[in-house]
């Protein structure tokens, strides 16, 4: 009888051989390629930018609605009509509290802003003497510091000119980023009207794939990284919203000027756990400096006490006791993530280093227990 080709002993060895060699060239021509390889895969997502956003969106939305359902709307019996009534108060809701904020804070930047611009050469002029009175202009090269701002408006003035078409494409481009929000938005609605279909379509698709046990595992895990999302995004914003009024508070107490504007980079870059509050202390000393040296100066170390307490005290005791974690493991991921993924790595630095503790503590060091008891 004769010998099938792939019964001859060399074949598992050709057959083995062919597959690490196709192997090994896949590898090198994805590592020699891999900056457009990633850049294909960015252009690609780009198309789906809108969807993403207005899952982020219906995502953070989802817990505001179902408190409204759960207090304000409990005693509606059907289920569908209060769920479609509590999305609609939620955006309401939404809706208010923007407005508020934008008539509240629109008008001080604005007022602001102007300020800055009109007392910009008295404000360079009182830097200019304080400078001069501590003598150390030329160290800082501050000599010539007013006409030094006009030659820097001049050239201001000449490279918007130059660059007339450059700045009409950004335009363009920030036109078609709110227009995807626009679209992200109405999408976030939709998503939420049909969030109990697509609950059910999807626990439907992972019954059929998964054994019940492995969907009941993989269910828990989510509901358990949803409940830390949620904690982390809520407190993340009631910490920042405390940290802005009292910086106003306190630019307040002493007549400072720019409260408004200083406060609210002071609030937006605190969303940044422990390092990025410094940078709106920068700006917003920066700014003072300007105006009054003396209260730049005040307001850098109220600023540096502050931050102080909350990223290293306040911070990690109200994320550790509400999450679960402790301090020191929230600082070591604030840290690693920011030097991985940078300020989006800093932002998920918190959220990641809850998910990581509890699938150790509740998922891998029982197994491993019960693995190590069943061997003995």
């Amino acid at each position: 009888m004769r010998e099938k080709f792939s019964d001859r002993k060399w074949y598992p060895y050709a057959v083995g051989g062919s597959i690490a060699l196709a192997v090994g060239a896949f590898v090198f021509v994805v590592l020699t390629h891999l900056t457009s390889i990633f850049g294909a895969i960015g252009t690609f997502l780009d198309f789906f930018s809108s969807v993403f956003l207005g899952c982020v969106i219906a995502y953070l939305m989802n817990p505001l609605a179902r408190f409204l359902q759960r207090t304000l709307l409990k005693g509606i019996k059907k289920e569908s009509l209060s769920w479609i009534l509590s999305v609609t108060l939620a955006i309401i809701v939404v809706l208010a509290f923007l407005v508020l904020l934008m008539g509240i804070l629109i008008p001080q930047l604005v007022d602001s802003a102007t300020m800055l611009v009109n007392n910009l050469d008295s404000y360079l002029a009182s830097l200019q003497k304080f400078t001069d009175s501590l003598g150390i202009s030329k160290m800082l090269g501050l000599e010539n510091i007013v006409d030094a701002s006009g030659r820097i408006v001049n050239t201001l003035v000449t490279w918007i000119s130059g660059n007339a078409n450059n700045i009409l494409g950004v335009t363009a481009s920030a036109g078609r980023g709110i227009l995807g929000v626009g679209i992200a938005c109405i999408l976030s609605v939709y998503l939420l009207l049909g969030k109990k279909s697509l609950k059910s379509a999807f626990s439907r698709l992972g019954r059929a794939v998964f054994k019940e046990k492995t969907y009941g595992n993989i269910a828990t895990f989510l509901e358990r990284c949803d409940k830390i999302l949620v904690q982390y995004v809520i407190f993340s914003l009631l910490d920042s919203i405390l940290v802005g009024l009292i910086n106003a508070a306190f630019m307040a107490c002493l007549g400072m000027q720019y409260i408004g504007l200083v406060s609210l980079m002071v609030a937006v870059t605190n969303l940044i756990p422990n390092f990025g509050v410094f940078i709106g202390d920068v700006i917003g000393g920066a700014i003072l400096l300007l105006v009054n040296p003396l209260h730049a100066l005040l307001f850098i170390l109220f600023s540096f006490v502050l931050q102080l307490l909350d990223g290293y005290i306040i911070r990690p005791k109200l994320f550790g006791n509400s999450l679960g974690v402790s301090g020191l493991l929230i600082l070591i991921a604030v840290i690693v993530g920011g030097n991985m993924f940078g300020i989006v790595g800093m932002l998920l630095a918190i959220p990641a280093a809850a998910i990581i503790d509890f699938v150790y503590e509740e998922m891998l060091l029982p197994a491993l227990e019960k693995r190590r008891a069943e061997s003995k």
